[in-house]
C-alpha cells in the first residue's frame, strides 16, 4: 500500500540521518474508502494524487509549526504492506482527515518509493499560506484563499537517491 507522509526539509533531514521516518504510529495520507467517495472517482492515480495533496496540506502545517523550517512542503511516498496504514474510524467523516491513516511501525526510509518538494519559488507562497491556516481554520475566506495559493504550485517529483542533495548533505 502507497502511503504519503509529511515532513519538513529538517524533518527529512533527520530521517536521512536515521534512515527511518519514525517509529511509529505515523500520520500519513493513503487512498482510504472516505476519500474515494469524497473524490468521486475510481481511476487510481488521480485518487493518489487527491492523498498526495491531501499530505501537502499536512506538511504545510508541520512547515507552520517550526518556524526554522525551509518554508518548502515535502512529502515522502513509502510502500508499506497492506494493513500496516489504518485509518481511525471516528475521524472517516471528518473533512479534515479525509485519507489520513497511522502506519504503527518503524517506517524505513529505504521503502520508500520517492520524495515530493516545492521548488524554491513556491516558498514566497508556502510562507504565506503558513502564517494564514490558522485565520483560515476559523472561517476566514481571505486566509483560505492564501493557503489555496500554496496549492497552486505542484510538487516536484524526486527520486529517493537524491535526498541528501534536498537537505544540504550532498556533495
Amino acid at each position: 500500500m502507497r502511503v504519503y507522509v509529511p515532513l519538513t526539509l529538517p524533518g527529512l533531514a533527520e530521517a536521512y540521518k536515521t534512515g527511518e521516518l519514525g517509529h511509529g504510529p505515523i500520520v500519513a495520507y493513503a487512498v482510504t474508502p472516505a476519500l474515494r467517495e469524497w473524490y468521486l472517482s475510481d481511476d487510481i492515480e488521480e485518487l493518489e494524487y487527491a492523498a498526495l495533496n491531501r499530505a501537502a496540506l499536512a506538511s504545510l502545517r508541520l512547515v507552520a509549526l517550526d518556524p526554522g523550517a525551509v518554508r518548502r512542503r515535502v512529502v515522502v511516498a513509502v510502500d508499506v504492506p497492506d494493513g500496516a496504514a489504518t485509518a481511525d474510524p471516528d475521524r472517516a467523516l471528518d473533512p479534515t482527515a479525509l485519507g489520513e491513516v497511522r502506519v504503527a511501525g518503524p517506517v524505513p526510509l529505504g521503502k520508500a518509493a520517492a520524495v515530493h518538494v516545492d521548488a524554491a519559488d513556491a516558498e514566497a507562497d508556502v510562507t504565506a499560506a503558513a502564517d494564514a491556516l490558522g485565520a483560515a481554520d476559523s472561517g476566514d475566506d481571505d486566509a483560505q484563499f492564501v493557503v489555496d495559493g500554496a496549492e497552486d504550485h505542484e510538487l516536484l517529483w524526486f527520486a529517493t537517491q537524491e535526498i541528501p542533495n534536498l537537505v544540504g548533505l550532498g556533495d
